[in-house]
């Protein structure tokens, strides 16, 4: 992070959330910090809530900016500032980039996964916004637990999930894969190619669980969060919780979700969800109703940022959920999952991640990040000219 002082502010006027809603009052911000007694600068925000700046545990709306069109993959160090200013455009102050290291290819490559960690790594003081990088691993990858400890140490990435988009069904049974000539044209390879590396990874199913579990011994010693993408069902969550991975991202059943609930599991759902009032998958199960359920700890941004703050308004529009719970579905809870406990609410001391939203527009106006502005924008850019 940059290293100069932030200057001490006092938001004034403002609508301030807290435990038990929005509620007038002035914020103070020194230090980098929440400081009721700061005295600085005084910004007029009538008309304006102030709220806590988001925490988005996977997003991967970042690859637009480093790879606007197929084979067009940019400078990854000249793009993260593209990144930082649309997460703090969309009020998120700490952001995991959900990255595969998958036999998929492309931008999903392993190789493309080293460059970002780097990328990420090498231009770690010039931001302002907390950016890390979520490894999503494709669990057949049985010989690459060398590489892959390697690069954590390197690069300090500190959350790992398992996935798992084999189609083995079609594997199985000898029938072509769903879209093998598109998924093969972003690999780079030719479809016949692709297919024979799928089934050569499929056949190496009876090799997964052991690798699985050595790595996920290594990955909790170097303290990794960890945790699985897309539970079908109770006994799948139930084995990823044996080998530490504790978190649930986007279960696919309800049956999951409970186990991990009543397991005291952390369980994230995707913010797009609850804005389509469904999955995008057919068949797939509703946010919302996980939610009303009191199931789900965190929203993520999953494949669009703006989705977050969406969710989090539509659950209150709906009667879901009030404002400071829905809230904290983007803020406090998943700042609680990664144990961050100097961030997700205004409280006294904890970072002065905060954003200025106008809820006439529903848009974020303003976004400081441990007290240093990273997005000012329409009246909020008015009224300190």
């Amino acid at each position: 992070m940059q290293d100069e002082t932030p200057a001490n502010l006092r938001l004034h006027g403002a609508a301030v959330l807290g435990s038990d809603g929005l509620e007038p009052r002035d914020l103070g911000l020194a230090g980098g910090r929440i400081h009721a007694a700061a005295d600085g600068r005084m910004i007029d925000l009538r008309g304006f809530w102030v709220l806590p700046g988001l925490v988005d545990l996977h997003g991967d709306g970042f690859e637009r900016h480093l790879a606007p069109r197929r084979g067009m993959v940019r400078d990854l160090t000249a793009s993260l500032p593209q990144v930082e200013m649309e997460l703090a455009s969309c009020g998120i102050t700490t952001a995991w980039l959900a990255q595969f290291w998958s036999w998929e290819g492309g931008m999903r490559a392993p190789e493309f996964a080293t460059r970002l960690a780097h990328a990420l790594q090498d231009t770690s003081a010039e931001r302002r916004i907390d950016l890390r990088m979520q490894l999503r691993l494709e669990t057949h990858m049985t010989g690459d637990a060398p590489a892959i400890e390697a690069l954590i140490l390197e690069t300090g990435i500190d959350y790992l999930v398992f996935n798992d988009h084999l189609p083995h069904d079609r594997l199985e049974t000898g029938r072509t894969p769903p879209r093998l000539a598109g998924s093969a044209l972003k690999a780079g390879r030719a479809p016949e190619a692709h297919h024979a590396l799928m089934q050569a990874l499929h056949e190496q199913a009876p090799e997964v669980p052991a690798f699985l579990a050595r790595l996920a011994t290594t990955l909790s010693r170097l303290g990794l969060h960890l945790g699985s993408h897309d539970d079908p069902d109770a006994q799948t969550r139930a084995s990823f919780a044996q080998l530490g991975a504790t978190i649930s991202e986007f279960p696919t059943s309800k049956d999951a979700a409970r186990a991990a609930h009543a397991s005291g599991q952390p369980v994230i759902m995707g913010a797009p969800n609850v804005l389509r009032g469904g999955s995008h998958n057919r068949g797939g199960i509703a946010a919302e109703d996980l939610i009303a359920e009191g199931l789900v700890d965190a929203l993520a941004s999953d494949y669009h940022y703006p989705a977050m703050i969406g969710a989090a308004l539509a659950l209150v529009e709906r009667g879901t959920l009030p404002l400071s719970a829905a809230w904290a579905l983007i803020s406090a809870g998943p700042a609680a999952i990664m144990g961050l406990k100097d961030r997700g609410s205004l409280t006294e001391g904890k970072r002065a991640d905060v954003i200025i939203f106008d809820p006439a527009t529903k848009q974020v106006i303003g976004c400081f990040a441990q007290g240093r502005p990273v997005w000012i924008a329409g009246p909020l850019a008015d009224r300190l000219m």
